[in-house]
């Protein structure tokens, strides 16, 4: 310690040193982690406008193609969580903006899910494809059924009643999505855009 002419003690800062640039190390480092994040988060925001947006346009009968398409967009690029997120905001938007029932949700979650799932396992966007498809025209298509039934009163008549309505949407979003990629990919802009997330 010194003492300075206006009387006040002053601390040699000299030992803190290492200690500050562990600290700058450690924030940059935090940083970096924190920026990957919030680059995932403002995809996952712009994919659900575009998925909402296309899927308010574009309705085929209890069912919007484009947001299979987004899911397997969103499964390929930020993972099967992501893909529940950007499945589940987008069809909560429906249900509260365009007045959806429920279906909206679950006809979307199971597959976008499924979807990641799949491609993080074998990297193929031909499996997210075929997760889309199977987790949305046949497994939300049944779980659809008795949710329709709890809280619409529906009276849905079979278990497999949704299947016919949920396959062609889910199979042509799928599809498209599929389609998307593989041109992506041979642009380059694919590799490039996953590199930075």
């Amino acid at each position: 310690m010194r003492k300075t002419g206006d009387g006040f003690l002053f601390l040699s800062v000299n030992w803190l040193r290492p200690i500050e640039e562990m600290q700058v190390a450690t924030t940059t480092t935090t940083g970096l982690g924190s920026n990957r994040t919030v680059r995932k988060m403002a995809l996952a925001g712009v994919l659900t406008a575009l998925s909402f947006a296309t899927s308010s346009v574009v309705v085929l009968p209890n069912m919007a193609p484009f947001q299979h398409f987004f899911n397997v967009i969103t499964a390929v690029l930020l993972g099967p969580w992501y893909a529940i997120a950007v499945a589940f905001l987008t069809g909560a938007l429906r249900m509260i903006l365009d007045g959806r029932p429920i279906l909206a949700i679950v006809g979307a979650v199971i597959g976008a899910g499924l979807a990641g799932i799949l491609y993080q396992r074998t990297g193929k966007y031909s499996a997210a494809m075929i997760g889309e498809i199977i987790g949305t025209g046949v497994i939300s298509a049944i779980v659809a059924v008795p949710l329709m039934n709890v809280f619409y009163h529906a009276h849905v008549p079979s278990l497999y009643f949704y299947i016919p309505f949920f396959i062609p949407a889910a199979t042509f979003g799928a599809v498209l999505g599929y389609l998307f990629l593989k041109f992506v990919q041979k642009t380059g802009l694919l590799g490039r855009l996953l590199d930075r997330l």
